[in-house]
């Protein structure tokens, strides 16, 4: 869907945020979040933009969560941005400005999938009562080795080494097939939490259910995927250090070769 021009140019033409005003002639990738805002609100292009880059990934990882596919997860994105551009004057910093981007996100993407279907698994829970309590039983754990590898972003550790770097990429591509197939309220709430770092809060806010919610569902997405991925390690043990075929036959080759130069082996005395 494509905004009207009209609305489109409504951010100007708003009641201005009760927000530290700038000048856009001030305004650069340092400034303050609240003087981005202001001045975006206004119209400025170079504001907004400066926006976008700080939460873009954010925005598109959450529709990606929600749909499951790319090209309509950048589609849903920036269907997204351009609503945040309309609604940026009425924008009141009650809540943090990268939560109310992360809902209109959600909602976005929502809106697509009831669109593909008249019945689809609504993230606010059928008890939030039974999940509060469930969330006391269970409790939030400590991150495992291999969740905090979940959480690591690979351009923190850049790794020039040809060979390490194909290990990542499988091992990103492995990650991501594994969290694709989480039901999709556990999947959500564990990309906003592990892969996006949000708080507790922040998740809650963003997908309007209870904190306790937050908690039970990311301890549920991470028991998930570590089950899946504890069957494929399983897998992967079996052929580790592979010993079959041609490696197999050089150690014994080599052993005879020495055995014999040794004299260990008495000559074999033809039958007579």
């Amino acid at each position: 869907m494509q905004l009207p021009r009209s609305q489109l140019a409504t951010p100007n033409e708003a009641e201005s945020p009760q927000l530290p005003q700038a000048s856009a002639s001030q305004i650069s990738e340092r400034s303050p979040e609240s003087e981005l805002i202001s001045v975006a609100a206004t119209g400025h292009e170079g504001a907004f933009e400066i926006i976008m880059q700080r939460y873009n990934r954010r925005i598109f990882r959450t529709t990606r969560a929600i749909l499951k596919d790319d090209a309509e997860a950048e589609d849903a994105a920036q269907e997204a941005w351009l609503k945040a551009w309309v609604g940026l004057a009425e924008f009141r910093a009650e809540a943090k400005l990268s939560t109310w981007l992360t809902r209109i996100a959600v909602n976005e993407a929502l809106g697509r999938l009831r669109k593909k279907s008249a019945v689809i698994l609504p993230l606010e829970p059928r008890s939030a009562r039974q999940e509060a309590s469930n969330a006391q039983h269970l409790g939030a754990g400590v991150h495992s080795q291999l969740e905090r590898q979940l959480e690591r972003q690979p351009d923190r550790h850049p790794d020039h080494h040809p060979e390490h770097s194909a290990m990542r990429t499988e091992l990103r591509q492995l990650m991501e097939a594994r969290i694709d197939e989480l039901p999709d309220k556990f999947r959500t709430v564990f990309m906003l939490r592990a892969v996006e770092e949000m708080s507790v809060e922040e998740v809650a806010i963003a997908l309007d259910i209870p904190e306790a919610t937050v908690r039970t569902r990311f301890f549920r997405a991470r028991a998930l995927l570590r089950e899946t991925l504890a069957r494929e390690m399983d897998m992967a043990l079996e052929d580790a250090f592979a010993f079959g075929g041609e490696r197999c036959n050089r150690i014994a080759r080599g052993v005879l070769k020495r055995a014999r130069e040794a004299g260990f082996f008495k000559p074999i005395k033809p039958n007579s």
